[in-house]
């Protein structure tokens, strides 16, 4: 059983709570810098700020976070191992799937094979990632969202709930991809998305 500091007490890091002790594993508690925090978040000990992490360098860490850019900075200050966490509901396939450390796969997502996963990416609730994509570091795959087969997903790109990504479709890093939003052409140049289909907007 591993013990796991979860960096962000907030709703994502409740349902990251929540996958862990469903894994069989152990939450030690939250590292948050909110000032304004009780000493417990859903029912679990706040540890202290992010940069108490060093107390607690025989646990894992998973970054609760949504903002790929805070994300990021925070994987490269803890010098620790990072736990990847994946709901029982999630759908892995056996073949040939690869999931970065630290990345966390929600209820009822599924992962099909062929399918690499960098690190500290988000797979959120019921998202589909088909065969052969290849989701870079530190993306955010929303609620519902649709990858279909051999999509690559640049690194930190957001993309939105219930967005729908067509085959053999490229997306370049640093994007955000509107709810709701369809991408049938290959993004090149980084911005936000929207629409049906899919064109960016200043």
């Amino acid at each position: 059983m591993k013990r796991v500091v979860i960096i962000g007490a907030s709703g994502h890091g409740k349902v990251i709570a929540d996958i862990i002790q469903k894994s069989g594993d152990q939450v030690l508690g939250f590292l948050d810098d909110d000032p304004n925090l009780d000493d417990e978040f859903c029912g679990m000990p706040v540890l202290g700020k992010v940069t108490d992490w060093k107390k607690y360098t025989n646990e894992a860490f998973v970054i609760a976070i949504g903002n790929p850019e805070i994300r990021e900075r925070i994987s490269h200050e803890i010098e620790g191992e990072f736990y990847t966490a994946i709901h029982p509901s999630a759908q892995i396939s056996g073949i040939d799937v690869e999931i970065g450390q630290g990345t966390v796969v929600m209820a009822n997502a599924v992962v099909n094979s062929g399918a690499h996963i960098g690190r500290h990416v988000i797979i959120n609730t019921s998202a589909v990632v088909e065969h052969d994509n290849q989701i870079n570091d530190y993306v955010h795959i929303s609620v519902g969202t649709k990858l279909a087969g051999t999509v690559s997903v640049g690194k930190k790109s957001w993309i939105g709930i219930g967005a729908c990504v067509s085959n053999n479709i490229s997306i370049c890093d640093n994007c955000m991809i509107g709810a709701g939003a369809v991408v049938v052409d290959n993004i090149t140049e980084a911005g936000t998305y929207v629409g049906i289909p899919a064109r960016r907007i200043k």
